[in-house]
């Protein structure tokens, strides 16, 4: 049971964390006419054909963003530093391979032909 939650929250975290512009576009079109008359940049000036889009574009612009600095922030923290004070110790082998002999043993077919059992014919 907890298996199955934790695989459908990370599937869910996925999901929304690859699809977050298409989620800021449904919401724009669910909202179209509200964003257009109480949100939109260019309300005042209907001669624009605006409708919203400007605010659309704004959400996108800040979705991208934080994407960016989100993604920045987590590889300055994968990256580290490590510090080994030991002195390394270098081994020089002089035999990097060393050939064995195999015995040969073949197989020895027959050399003359034996007769092929075949069964018996009726009639």
């Amino acid at each position: 049971m907890l298996q199955r939650l934790t695989a459908y929250l990370l599937i869910v975290s996925l999901v929304s964390a690859n699809f977050s512009r298409f989620f800021i576009y449904a919401g724009f079109e669910l909202n179209r006419n509200y964003i257009a008359t109480k949100l939109c940049e260019n309300r005042n000036k209907p001669q624009l054909h605006c409708n919203g889009k400007c605010y659309f574009m704004k959400k996108v612009k800040q979705a991208e963003e934080k994407q960016n600095t989100e993604d920045r922030q987590a590889q300055k923290n994968l990256f580290q530093e490590a510090n080994y004070n030991q002195p390394a110790k270098v081994k020089f082998y002089s035999v990097l391979l060393s050939v064995t002999k195999v015995p040969n043993f073949r197989i020895q077919l027959p050399q003359q032909a034996a007769t092929i059992f075949q069964p018996p014919r009726l009639a």
